[in-house]
Formats: C-alpha cells, structure tokens, sequence
C-alpha cells in the first residue's frame, strides 16, 4: 500500500544534525528536478525579500520564512515526519506509533512536496517554506515542474499494491494515477454526515486518524474494495464509488457525524 499525503504549511524547526543530503532521498529519479527547485529558491530568498515574500504568497507576519529557505543546505535536517506538522499530523502522531507501525509508515507513506516533489517520511530534509502553487520566476508552477519527473518515478514507487491518495488538490495536479495505477487508487472525501459538506480542519484530522487506524492494525488492503472493507471493520462509516470505466480512481466518502 502507498498512501500519499499533503504536506503541511507550518512545520517544525529544521534539526541540529546533520545537513541535507539531496542524493539520500526517496525517489532518485527525482534528484535533478529537486536540485533546480531548491538552487532557484534558495536564490530567490537570499536576493529581494519582498519580491521572495511575493512569489512565495507570503503574508507580512510570515516574513521570516523566508531567511530559512536561505538556509536549506546548511540547516540540520530531520525526518520529514518529524518536520511536518498541523492537523493532519496532529492526528496521524507518529510519534507514539509502535515500531511496527512506524515501520510500516517509513514504507507506505510519501508526503508531496513543493520543494521535494515526494519524501518518504523517513527521509531527512529542513525545515522549508514553499508550496507546490509557487510559481518561480526561472522554472515557472512548480505543478508543471513536478509531472514529467512524477510521471517517470511515481509508477514504480506504487508498485502493484493499493494507492490510497488523500492529497489535496494542489498537490493531486503533480502526479495522477494513470491506467492500471489508476485502477487500484482510492481517493477519500471526508463528510460531515448530516450536511453531507467537507469541513476543511475535519477533513484533514479524520485522514490523520484513517491512515493512523491502518498503520496501527497492520493492514495492508490489496486493492480499493478490500480498502473499503478494512475501513469499515475499523469502525468507520464509508460510502464507495466504484469506477465508471477502466484507468480511473475508486471515490471513498468517509461519514462522520461529530466535527472536532
């Protein structure tokens, strides 16, 4: 199983250890594509910080996000479940998950990236600022940037197991499921049961608290329908679409009545 994630907006403070290794990473295909992102950003904000803040989207208050992207070759660096942080993580807490569990996240778990691209959590990497709806003066949307070199390395990640995809849009537009892939991916909506409306800050805990759930029972669904099946057996109320036609995702609505 591959589960693919979003990453998060706020993250934890890059470490005291060692410093990025670019060529350590998950996904080698993706080298060459991650060193031109990370060269031009670190350029950007180490040049005018206001035209940095602008093409970063960044609000006055977030202004000092900008000195760590100056940073990002020297900073220690930690485990991208370390760095990511928010409420999806909140709820996800890999932390105290047991080491089989963690195990079994170090395998499954990519987490999208602007910068990166995809990390495995286990990967180690700073603390950074830069979404994947960034448009960089020299490469341009960084979505578009992302396809080609997505396109090559992705397939193989997802072996021929279940991809249980719980990006968000932003994210989803850098690689989608094509053909067979498609065909075993599950995309998931979570939705608030008596108003059948995705509530943002629920959606993204209850996915934190979906993919905690099959980490920790060791599950390991093979295709959407089992996926569907081990949810419920997991106490989650789950409605399902299945494909229209061939070389398209299964659609997963998660019910849930109390938002918190």
């Amino acid at each position: 199983m591959l589960v693919l994630l979003p990453p998060s907006e706020g993250k934890a403070p890059s470490g005291r250890g060692t410093a990025l290794k670019l060529e350590s990473l998950s996904l080698p295909g993706l080298t060459e594509a991650r060193r031109a992102v990370l060269d031009e950003l670190a350029e950007l904000c180490a040049g005018d910080e206001e035209k940095a803040r602008e093409v970063l989207g960044l609000s006055e208050g977030l202004r000092g996000e900008i000195a760590k992207n100056t940073q990002l070759r020297s900073a220690g660096a930690r485990p991208a479940g370390e760095i990511y942080t928010g409420v999806l993580y909140d709820a996800l807490d890999l932390a105290s998950l047991d080491t089989a569990a963690k195990r079994r996240a170090g395998r499954s778990l990519l987490v999208f990236s602007g910068l990166w691209g995809a990390v495995r959590v286990t990967d180690r990497i700073p603390s950074y600022r830069c979404s994947m709806g960034v448009r960089l003066p020299g490469l341009g949307a960084l979505g578009a940037h992302w396809r080609t070199p997505m396109a090559a390395a992705l397939p193989a990640a997802a072996g021929d197991g279940l991809v249980l995809d719980l990006r968000s849009s932003a994210y989803a537009g850098a690689w989608k499921p094509k053909g067979e892939v498609a065909g075993r991916t599950a995309t998931v909506r979570v939705l608030h049961a008596p108003t059948r409306k995705v509530v943002s800050h629920f959606n993204k805990a209850t996915k934190g608290r979906i993919v905690r759930s099959l980490l920790a029972a060791g599950a390991a669904p093979a295709d959407p329908a089992e996926l569907v099946e081990t949810l419920r057996d997991l106490g989650y109320e789950v409605e399902v679409q299945a494909p229209a036609r061939a070389g398209t995702a299964w659609a997963l609505d998660v019910l849930v009545n109390e938002v918190h």
